[in-house]
């Protein structure tokens, strides 16, 4: 049976490519395989170390890429009774610069996933 003269052959129109078989298939293995490659880079963000240090190294403050504080080292040389306050600044100085290397950290692993971030 051919087409009138419009076209219409009767036939229901099929989308070219389109989510079908093996496209599907296809799509759930590469979204599989990326799920994998994102676990195992948070896996590694929580085993990698950084440290961060202040005032050659009177406080040094180690976390890893997840940054979650994992030690906090202070020589007594940085203990001053009098001042209180300096210790407490080079302490959260120590923090910021063991998290900035974190950041990087964290930039440079999860960046094939840049993408996805819009969608979780």
């Amino acid at each position: 049976m051919g087409a009138n003269k419009y076209g219409y052959s009767g036939k229901q129109p099929t989308m070219g490519g389109g989510f079908g078989g093996n496209s599907m298939q296809s799509l759930m293995k590469q979204a599989q395989e990326m799920q994998a490659k994102m676990q195992k880079a948070q896996e590694e963000l929580e085993q990698t170390q950084v440290e961060g240090s202040v005032a050659g190294g009177l406080v040094t403050v180690v976390c890893n890429g997840k940054k979650e504080i994992l030690s906090v080292s202070i020589k007594p040389e940085a203990q001053d009774p009098d001042d209180v306050e300096m210790l407490e600044d080079l302490v959260m100085a120590a923090i910021n610069d063991a998290y900035s290397k974190a950041t990087k950290v964290e930039e440079t692993l999860m960046a094939p996933f840049s993408a996805l971030k819009g969608m979780m």
